[in-house]
């Protein structure tokens, strides 16, 4: 079955809503699935033939992308993986501390090497990049994984043209940038609607304006999910100790503060949704300028909560569409707002 009847039975059974954009992007992503489902023919005499373009499905926040890109690594079962780019970097990260500590001279071959075996194609969800240092790292990385013949495909909400937008020496990641429009199929996923906001929000799982009602109201989701007082939990992430205040039966409760006013980043808020099947989050602020790094770490968090699917309750100082009203990273907590909406919505959550 290819993705278009995939994609057509789920709308005949109301899973999915019809969407002309979704079907014009699987039509690309059929044609890469046919293209990777023929094993690569190579000669005795002659190299094997080039691999296909990846694809670079960009488009606003809640159009379908990451569904798209799950139905796409699903129909390819192990010749693909499928990983959430906070995580790959974090991987990247410890595959260079590694290669280097083994005295690599050139770290990011190995990583690559690494990563290409046993795959065809590695598929990106939310692909941004932030900061200087990944940016570098990512270009050298692709350019590698290209050379080996892999097949990216890639989601993101900006065009390739604005990633690391305004960034510092950003003239130094353009030919990445150029090198992504070389080897990816650029599409636009044009779908006028946010499914994600078009859910319907559910009932008692996000607290606002904060206040002694919202303390109560946390308080008394606490007692019905964990069932008594928490413990504190120590987590451990690469050989340091992250300790979770309150845990009780894999519910996990810690402050804004705690969360996302201390030095941690997508490493340990990936490890703690790997251990708490719902996170209870207190005492949310309004974000802006004054706490900007506070405000970067909250996005990763979310990115991780969300892409593990743990329940989520927390109480905030406004709605998540109002929690962010100006400054430089208020487009980008677009995506953050939409996805804390969606986390609202009857039934969400493994936990």
């Amino acid at each position: 079955m290819n993705l278009l009847e995939i994609y057509q039975n789920a709308v005949a059974c109301g899973e999915l809503q019809p969407d002309p954009a979704q079907e014009a992007a699987l039509c690309a992503l059929e044609r890469l699935r046919l293209d990777l489902s023929r094993p690569r023919k190579r000669g005795w005499f002659r190299k094997a033939a080039p691999a296909p373009d990846g694809i670079y499905l960009w488009g606003g926040v809640g159009r379908g992308k990451s569904m798209l890109m799950d139905m796409f690594a699903r129909s390819l079962g192990p010749s693909v993986r499928r990983v959430h780019f906070h995580g790959f970097m974090q991987e990247v990260h410890e595959g260079i501390a590694r290669a280097k500590a083994q005295g690599a001279v050139d770290a990011i071959q190995p990583v690559a090497e690494q990563m290409a075996r046993g795959i065809r194609c590695l598929a990106f969800d939310e692909m941004q990049i932030t900061d200087i240092t990944d940016a570098m790292l990512v270009g050298r990385l692709f350019e590698a994984l290209f050379a080996a013949g892999i097949v990216i495909v890639a989601t993101s909400n900006r065009h390739p043209e604005d990633l690391y937008k305004n960034g510092l020496n950003r003239q130094l990641f353009l030919p990445f940038i150029a090198l992504l429009q070389q080897k990816m199929l650029v599409h636009e996923l044009l779908s006028p609607k946010d499914y994600r906001q078009d859910r319907m929000a559910g009932q008692g799982r996000y607290f606002t304006p904060l206040g002694p009602a919202a303390r109560v109201s946390m308080d008394q989701i606490w007692l019905d999910l964990a069932g008594g007082p928490g413990q504190p939990f120590p987590l451990e992430v690469k050989s340091r100790r992250v300790m979770i205040p309150e845990f009780r039966n894999a519910i996990a409760r810690m402050s804004f503060a705690e969360l996302c006013g201390a030095a941690l980043g997508a490493a340990d808020y990936l490890a703690l949704v790997q251990e708490a099947k719902v996170l209870m989050l207190d005492d949310i602020p309004m974000l802006g300028r004054a706490n900007a790094s506070e405000a970067k770490r909250f996005v990763t968090l979310i990115d991780a909560v969300y892409e593990a699917q743990i329940g989520f309750v927390a109480s905030a100082a406004a709605a998540p569409e109002a929690l962010y009203p100006s400054g430089t990273g208020s487009f980008e907590f677009e995506r953050t707002a939409s996805r804390l909406a969606e986390m609202q919505a009857e039934g969400w959550g493994r936990g």
